[in-house]
């Protein structure tokens, strides 16, 4: 059996919305056919002035809609709500088919129906009225509600191309967040080349050393007091909104979980990009794809997390391959952005010595994380033994945290193996020898003698 959608009620005032925007363009289309005037805002008026749609879709967008954005995004649903929208009502004007320039819209490579375009929202909005349809194409700036908040844009077009002629995108989460009343992360992609990172840790499961914590916490206090500077007379025409952050250190030493636990702490949503996939896979597309990250990010105030950064940031003398060139002339582009990036961005790195200096001089912070010494091994032992077993008797932690170099990520899958080892043998005790396997594994990952 189907169940009812709980937004069914929602559902049916956009049904009942798209029977007005039905109405108000088969007007425009009496109109343009019968070459009459057509007084369009007091149509829209009557419309929509009592629409309790816009009520409800209000709760949800950042910014109350004029009423020619909810025509926009009106248009941008159709697709997704009726295939054979446009269809429908074009065939009583075009019995015969053939071409309809002022109309816009395009097909889809999968999409059997019309797919609205920047023109289909000028005709509708605008008829041959040339100053409205400028109007109108401001609707779709970098500038205007629909860019600044990444819900809607214009699919770009060939050089020379209107760029009204590129199709209408409504992004998916805000498709998601409109129909079903659900907030949905991004999905990774070749459009967006970002993956949510969070974590079920917390502050106090992170060893760090003493001076990396308190450089911690500074960005802790950016993230928590930033607004203030923005309030001050003065520093507010000096300042510059964005706080950058360099994280370099071996793998395992807390770099990653450092970015998911301020997030968490400050309630903000962290989304990982890896520099060297965007290299390898990506070759070429850099800046396109990276902007639809930065644009999503900067409306919803994300912290951005750039993993290997040495891959596009690194030091380059001479260009071996194809992959370095594309990647040194778009480097550029995200150095620019990287500056212009209103929220926390944090870049991380293995080696601070494989980036180029003038590049480190960005950040407001450049913080190290070393390997654990002795005593900070020894407590990250502890903090990630299992709880419901015990150590055997003859295991002492001290010993193996002062004998054995290992980061804590390291430590952690030590742990896992030796509990699992326990486990499988129905054992209330991790076993001495299971530990020093799993230190030993770690050893051999990394091609280290033991």
């Amino acid at each position: 059996m189907f169940t009812v959608h709980k937004n069914y009620a929602t559902l049916n005032l956009f049904d009942a919305a798209l029977q007005d925007l039905r109405q108000i363009l088969e007007k425009r289309l009496q109109a343009y056919f019968s070459q009459q005037d057509f007084y369009f805002g007091q149509e829209l008026k009557e419309a929509y002035k009592q629409s309790a749609l816009q009520a409800e879709v209000n709760k949800l967008l950042p910014e109350k809609l004029l009423v020619q954005e909810w025509v926009v995004l009106l248009l941008a649903l159709v697709p997704h709500l009726k295939p054979d929208f446009f269809e429908s009502i074009l065939i009583a004007y075009l019995p015969n088919g053939g071409e309809f320039p002022e109309f816009g819209g395009v097909k889809g490579a999968n999409h059997r129906g019309m797919l609205p375009t920047g023109e289909t929202a000028q005709f509708l909005l605008a008829g041959n009225d040339l100053q409205q349809r400028l109007q109108v194409q401001e609707l779709f700036l970098e500038s205007a509600m629909f860019y600044r908040q990444s819900i809607l844009w214009l699919e770009p077009v060939r050089e020379g191309e209107p760029l009204m002629s590129g199709r209408m995108i409504l992004a998916q989460e805000w498709l998601d967040k409109l129909l079903f009343g659900k907030d949905y992360a991004p999905r990774f992609g070749l459009d967006f080349p970002a993956r949510k990172i969070t974590t079920s840790m917390t502050w106090d499961d992170l060893v760090l050393h003493p001076r990396t914590r308190q450089q911690i916490q500074h960005i802790s206090t950016w993230l928590q007091y930033h607004s203030h500077l923005f309030e001050d007379e003065n520093l507010k025409r000096k300042v510059k909104p964005g706080y950058r952050v360099l994280l370099y250190g071996p793998p395992g030493t807390g770099k990653t979980l450092t970015a998911t636990l301020l997030g968490k702490q400050f309630n903000k949503e962290v989304y990982r990009i890896d520099l060297s996939q965007i290299v390898s896979k990506f070759i070429g597309e850099t800046e396109k794809n990276l902007e639809n990250v930065f644009r999503r990010a900067e409306s919803r105030d994300w912290i951005l997390f750039f993993d290997e950064a040495d891959a596009l940031f690194g030091k380059r003398t001479n260009l071996q391959s194809s992959h370095d060139k594309y990647a040194n002339q778009e480097v550029s582009y995200l150095l620019q952005r990287v500056e212009d990036y209103t929220g926390l961005l944090i870049l991380a790195s293995n080696f601070k010595n494989n980036l180029d200096e003038a590049f480190i001089r960005r950040f407001h912070e450049v913080v190290h994380f070393p390997l654990p010494d002795a005593q900070e091994r020894k407590m990250l032992w502890e903090k990630s033994l299992p709880a419901g077993l015990q150590l055997q008797e003859k295991v002492n932690l001290m010993d193996i945290a002062t004998q054995y170099e290992l980061t804590g990520a390291s430590i952690l899958s030590a742990v896992q193996y030796a509990s699992l080892r326990a486990f499988s043998k129905e054992s209330k005790e991790l076993h001495y020898a299971d530990i020093i396997e799993g230190v030993k594994r770690e050893f051999r990952k990394e091609e280290k003698s033991v």
